[in-house]
């Protein structure tokens, strides 16, 4: 018997893989099956599918990688993952790393929503799990689209934990109070937060070059969505135009385009904004024990950049208007999530 090409040799016994280079400088790899008789039927350039195919040809079993949680894992790691926004993958790939502690071993089809409930008691990070418990029922949807397996998926109807909705708002004294012990590159990412309404990552990333016309644009690094925020109307700017044009001012000996930028001119990434953040608030922190006011104190404690979101969507009077400078596609997601204080109401007389 001839001797299989070492190229084929990591694949299952009568399927073969052809290899074609393509104009752009590619190369184009399909799997056949060879019968008895040396017709090749064609199994189609994926892998996994190929060898499920070759299966049902071949009356066997699926194989065995393709049947356990670690197979199905590494495909959507290597498949799915890549495919969405950065801070997706980065939330995904530290939720499937607790996913395969718990399932890696599992054969497909002996997981049931028992099991799931199973993990969600476990965890003591409850919010986490539901997290997890989701991207657990995304997989295997994939997985049955794969055809790695026909049963129903076994996370629909399992009760998610319930969520406590962050509520802190930043009233004015918080605001102040953390403002003032700022650096000015801190307080520049303060305003431009609250103005904009968009999440820290977003605000350190902008640059002069996202300007267009009257428009400052935004391409939401969680969501990908794109927003343009006017920054001014009949030649008038607004608050935002105003503070862009004060940082591209205080920045124009700088060679970056970023505008929030340290004293020596270089781009504050998150870790130095969280620094800055964590000086600014210990310093106001300790001013208002010192003047006795445990109570503001506390509450200063208590402040996180990422709560500059919700003061703005609190603050803007129409939902609406909040709802669409945050980027939600659903009102109500800025309703319950984000607007922290109540509405104003009359008295009864």
């Amino acid at each position: 018997m001839r001797p299989r090409k070492t190229e084929n040799r990591d694949l299952p016994p009568g399927m073969v893989r052809r290899k074609r280079p393509r104009k752009n400088g590619t190369v184009w790899v399909g799997y056949y099956y060879r019968d008895a008789n040396g017709k090749e039927l064609s199994l189609g350039s994926d892998f996994d599918k190929a060898r499920l195919k070759w299966a049902e040809l071949e009356a066997k079993a699926k194989p065995a990688d393709l049947k356990i949680m670690k197979g199905i894992f590494d495909r959507y790691a290597r498949d799915i993952i890549p495919k969405k926004a950065p801070r997706t993958q980065k939330d995904n790939r530290a939720e499937l790393k607790y996913l395969r502690d718990a399932f890696d071993d599992a054969p497909i089809d002996a997981i049931t929503p028992s099991m799931v409930a199973q993990y969600r008691d476990a965890r003591t990070a409850k919010t986490r799990a539901n997290r997890e418990i989701a991207l657990l029922s995304h997989v295997f949807n994939m997985a049955r689209e794969w055809g790695f397996t026909d049963r129903e998926n076994p996370c629909a109807g399992v009760r998610k934990n319930k969520e406590k909705v962050r509520d802190y708002y930043a009233n004015d004294m918080v605001w102040a109070a953390v403002y003032g012990q700022a650096p000015q590159e801190l307080r520049d990412a303060m305003d431009l937060a609250y103005l904009t309404g968009q999440r820290p990552a977003d605000v350190i990333a902008m640059t002069s070059g996202d300007i267009e016309g009257d428009y400052l644009t935004v391409q939401q690094g969680k969501t990908s969505k794109r927003l343009r925020i006017q920054m001014q109307a009949d030649d008038v700017k607004n608050s935002l135009g105003l503070l862009i044009e004060e940082i591209m001012e205080r920045n124009k000996q700088q060679s970056s385009q970023h505008f929030i930028l340290s004293k020596s001119g270089m781009r504050v990434s998150q870790q130095m904004l969280r620094n800055r953040w964590d000086d600014a608030r210990e310093a106001a922190r300790t001013l208002a024990v010192r003047e006795g006011r445990t109570d503001d104190a506390e509450k200063i404690r208590q402040f996180q950049f990422k709560d500059i979101r919700p003061k703005a969507a609190s603050e803007i009077t129409d939902i609406a208007d909040a709802s669409l400078l945050l980027g939600h596609s659903e009102q109500e997601i800025t309703k319950r999530v984000y607007r922290r204080i109540g509405a104003i109401a009359q008295p009864a007389k």
